[in-house]
């Protein structure tokens, strides 16, 4: 059963989440990949987002270029927690996907990493370090994984 959904809003945002998809299954966490848009599919995006945590999600990474609005709008119908990946879709290199991103109102927060590749990766590590509150499994190999860049 997967720990983290990974959302994206177009199949073509599907190369840019590579980095986030293959950091989870390194750390072997399992995970799954889902396409739907904010803006063209609202209402599958809520019910997603309501469905997660009874599906056995306990993290949801979104990423989004552009206006950006999948992150916060998941956000907006769950507890769980959310971490965007602002993705470098636009003529602005991702700057209007972060801004949009990090901009969340009070009480509806989402977790905001960097923009494009390192953000994916470190939205992995993000998840997992959120996971390994709880699952000793993931503890250990994000662990060692910090341990690993701590010793070169």
């Amino acid at each position: 059963m997967p720990l983290v959904g990974v959302v994206i809003g177009s199949r073509t945002d599907e190369p840019l989440v590579q980095d986030t998809l293959k950091t989870l299954a390194e750390l072997g966490i399992e995970h799954e990949l889902v396409t739907m848009s904010a803006h063209r599919a609202p209402q599958r995006v809520a019910d997603y987002a309501q469905s997660a945590s009874s599906r056995g999600i306990e993290v949801i990474i979104a990423a989004a270029g552009g206006a950006a609005a999948l992150p916060g709008v998941i956000a907006s119908w769950t507890d769980l927690p959310v971490i965007g990946v602002p993705l470098p879709t636009s003529e602005l290199g991702g700057e209007d996907a972060l801004h949009a991103i990090v901009q969340m109102p009070p009480g509806v927060p989402v977790a905001c990493v960097a923009v494009g590749a390192w953000g994916a990766r470190n939205a992995a590590y993000l998840a997992a370090g959120i996971l390994a509150l709880k699952h000793d499994k993931i503890k250990q190999a994000y662990a060692a994984h910090r341990r690993q860049l701590r010793e070169g």
